[in-house]
């Protein structure tokens, strides 16, 4: 086990604040911005049965092996796949996974601040009545009025932004662990007011049964290759913020167990948001299969017609804006952990240059949406290129490689001593992550290429 060392940024308090940590990284706008829309884009419960069955045989092996990476390094990922692939006596080349986490998760924040910044801004025009008694034109001129201005798009990443840095700024017990300790009880609560709210919407029958009666004639294999696509990206992984967390994993607590919660965890916030969403869009008979605009222009819609619309308006952009912000500081801790140790420098500073480098990328994506939208690159803004690169292109290699070296090129006895799981749960989970994962992810790969 790894008790032996340490990080030098310190270590969770306890198993309980890890778990919080995790799932905080892994629920994001992915679980509740993305995962009603495609839900709804696919047909509704064959797609989510699809999806819970890649979390199981995809996901939770990918996590256990990133965070046993993560816990055997104790360092940030470059510098841990340099110290594991030395110990194998591997390729030294295999650092350039750390590497490609650490800018991956850089690039997704650059832009990920700006969409959060949306539901931030949203919070305050719900709070002032600006949904109420409009139109569908209405709605549609809010959200593109917030998107041709760029002062107030820059505001609101600036402010998120901050508010990140000054998280991660504080350190892993002061700042990430503190945070996630109020963030994700909070956003359960919310997010559990919204699921009552929806049980008396008039169309709760209606919303369960599209979420979960599957209908499989529903499902082609695009839906399939979504759902593993899916299940995959909503759990942080290949992007170096499930490794760095579990570098700060004490070393007595147990990597496949804790993966359980977290996976858990994060699949019950993604099917709550279904069940807290397709009710509200049913009951104002507004369309399940709306798209990326479900939240920002069909949901205000439903709040603004709606009794207590006002509240649960709030509530929901709250909700939003919580999960971005506990996932944003997973994704920008490895730069953080990285400067620290390779450019001693100490933790404040390192912070300051990372997040400014971070946010001045983010200038850039606010203004690829109004006065740089002519410029294009292979047909996409630069909004659209990085998320096309960060999510179709660098994640799964990520993915695919944690899969390699954990599953091939790993010493067992390493990885028996690192997980401590019983002899028959080890080989079900070398039997996924060397075969069924790898294959997975490939073929999400030749997706995305267009291959397939």
């Amino acid at each position: 086990m790894s008790d032996k060392t340490r990080s030098i940024h310190g270590e969770w308090s306890s198993r309980f604040a890890f778990i919080l940590a995790a799932t905080g990284s892994a629920v994001g706008l992915g679980n509740i911005w993305k995962f009603p829309y495609i839900t709804g884009q696919n047909g509704g419960g064959a797609f989510v049965m699809v999806y819970l069955a890649c979390v199981a045989a995809i996901g939770v092996p990918i996590m256990i092996a990133e965070i046993m990476l993560g816990r055997r390094g104790r360092q940030s990922p470059i510098n841990t796949m340099q110290r594991l692939s030395a110990e194998a006596g591997a390729d030294p080349r295999w650092h350039y996974l750390g590497w490609l986490g650490m800018i991956a998760g850089f690039l997704i924040l650059a832009y990920y601040s700006v969409i959060a910044g949306w539901a931030m801004a949203y919070i305050f025009k719900a709070f002032f009545g600006g949904f109420f008694g409009t139109d569908a034109g209405e709605v549609k001129a809010m959200f593109d009025g917030l998107m041709a201005s760029p002062l107030q798009q820059l505001f609101w990443h600036t402010l998120f932004m901050f508010i990140t840095m000054q998280v991660v700024m504080r350190g892993v017990q002061g700042g990430l662990e503190k945070a996630v300790r109020f963030l994700m009880p909070a956003l359960f609560v919310i997010l559990m007011i919204l699921v009552a709210y929806a049980m008396s919407s008039g169309a709760y029958e209606r919303g369960i049964d599209f979420l979960f009666s599957p209908d499989f004639s529903k499902i082609d294999a695009d839906a399939v290759l979504t759902a593993m696509g899916h299940a995959f990206f909503t759990l942080s992984l290949g992007m170096g913020a499930i490794m760095v967390y579990g570098s700060y994993l004490p070393g007595h607590v147990s990597i496949a167990k804790t993966t359980f919660f977290i996976a858990g965890a994060d699949t019950i916030v993604a099917l709550l948001a279904g069940i807290a969403i397709f009710p509200l869009v049913f009951a104002n008979n507004l369309e399940a299969a709306a798209g990326p605009g479900l939240i920002f222009q069909t949901l205000p819609l439903a709040f603004g017609h709606m009794g207590g619309g006002w509240l649960f308006g709030v509530l929901f952009f709250v909700l939003l804006f919580f999960a971005a912000l506990t996932s944003s500081i997973s994704l920008i801790e490895p730069t953080v952990a990285w400067l620290v140790e390779n450019k001693n420098i100490e933790r404040r500073r390192s912070c300051i240059w990372s997040g400014s480098a971070c946010w001045a990328l983010g200038v850039a994506v606010v203004f690829s949406f109004n006065i740089w939208s002519g410029h294009k690159w292979f047909d996409k803004n630069l909004f659209e290129l990085l998320d096309y690169l960060t999510a179709n292109l660098m994640l799964p290699i990520g993915g695919l490689c944690i899969a390699l070296f954990a599953g091939w090129t790993m010493r067992q006895a390493d990885t028996e001593q690192e997980l401590e799981m019983p002899a028959q749960g080890f080989q079900v989970w070398q039997v996924l992550i060397k075969y069924v994962a790898p294959a997975s992810v490939f073929l999400v790969f030749l997706h995305v290429l267009g291959v397939l």
